[in-house]
C-alpha cells in the first residue's frame, strides 16, 4: 500500500460481498462457514480502507431474502456471526480513536433478535457524533424496498400536510431508508463468475454515477492485494459524469 497514490481516492466505496456460500460449498463446508470467512474479510478490508485514507465504506451484509428464504439453521448461524462480529467491532478502540461513525441501514430492527439489536443500537449511539470516517452495513436491505419506502413516506407527508409538496431530489433522498449514505464512488462486486451485474437494486439512488469493479473471486478469497488493485484501477479512470 506504500505505493498507493493519495490522489483521486474514492470517498465512498461500497462492496457487494458475493460468494460466501459458494466458497463453503466448494470446500464441502456448511454455508455459514463461508459467512464466517467473509466476516474476517470485512474486518480486514475495513482496516485496509482506513489505512489507505478511504473515509466511507459500505458492506451489504444481507438482503431480506437472505434472512427469510434461507434454511433456519443457516439464518441462526448468520445471526450468531453477526452478534460476535458486531460485538467485537463496537468494542474496538480504533472506532473511537479514528472517530468512525457506524451506520446500519435496512429492516434489521424487524428481523434481528433483541440482544443483537441492542449491540447495534449501542454502536450507533456511541458513534453518532463521529465524522472523520464512516463504516456502513446494509442488513435486511433491498434496494427496491429502499425506493418504495421513500415513496410511502412522501405520500404520507403529502397526506398530512394537505397542501402542495415540492417533489425534488432532496425530498426523495431525505426519505430513503439509506438517507444517511452519500453517493457511491466505487462499487466492488465479488464472485461474479462471468456474470457481472448490480443486484436487487443495490443503493439505486446513491449509485447513479458510480464506477464498478467486478471480480470472479469469491468474497472469502478477496484479499488485500486485490482490494488495493481495485482502488488503483479506480484512480486511473476519468469520471466524465455526463460531461
Amino acid at each position: 500500500m506504500s505505493n498507493l497514490s493519495k490522489e483521486n481516492l474514492p470517498f465512498h466505496v461500497a462492496i457487494i460481498p458475493d460468494g460466501n456460500r459458494r466458497w463453503a460449498k466448494k470446500r464441502g463446508l456448511e454455508p455459514w462457514k463461508g459467512h464466517e470467512a467473509g466476516a474476517k474479510i470485512i474486518e480486514n478490508i475495513s482496516q485496509q480502507a482506513l489505512d489507505m485514507g478511504i473515509r466511507c465504506v459500505t458492506f451489504w451484509g444481507s438482503s431480506m431474502d437472505n434472512l427469510t428464504k434461507r434454511p433456519m439453521q443457516e439464518k441462526l448461524a448468520l445471526l450468531d456471526i453477526y452478534e460476535r462480529y458486531f460485538n467485537k467491532l463496537m468494542e474496538d478502540p480504533k472506532i473511537q480513536e479514528n472517530k468512525i461513525r457506524i451506520r446500519i441501514v435496512g429492516r434489521w430492527r424487524e428481523q434481528f433478535p433483541g440482544k443483537l439489536k441492542g449491540i447495534l443500537e449501542d454502536g450507533i449511539k456511541k458513534t453518532a457524533d463521529h465524522s472523520n470516517n464512516f463504516l456502513n452495513f446494509l442488513l435486511a436491505y433491498d434496494g427496491s424496498d429502499d425506493i418504495l419506502e421513500a415513496t410511502k413516506r412522501i405520500v404520507e407527508l403529502v397526506s398530512e400536510k394537505k397542501e402542495r409538496v415540492k417533489i425534488d431530489e432532496k425530498l426523495i433522498s431525505d426519505n430513503l431508508l439509506s438517507n444517511q449514505l452519500p453517493s457511491v464512488d466505487l462499487i466492488i462486486r465479488t464472485g461474479t463468475e462471468g456474470d457481472p451485474h448490480n443486484s436487487a437494486g443495490f443503493l439505486m439512488w446513491q449509485t447513479r454515477n458510480s464506477q464498478y469493479y467486478f471480480t470472479d473471486k469469491l468474497f472469502p478469497d478477496f484479499d488485500a492485494e486485490e482490494f488495493a488493485s481495485s482502488i488503483k484501477d479506480y484512480q486511473k479512470r476519468n469520471r466524465r459524469l455526463g460531461k
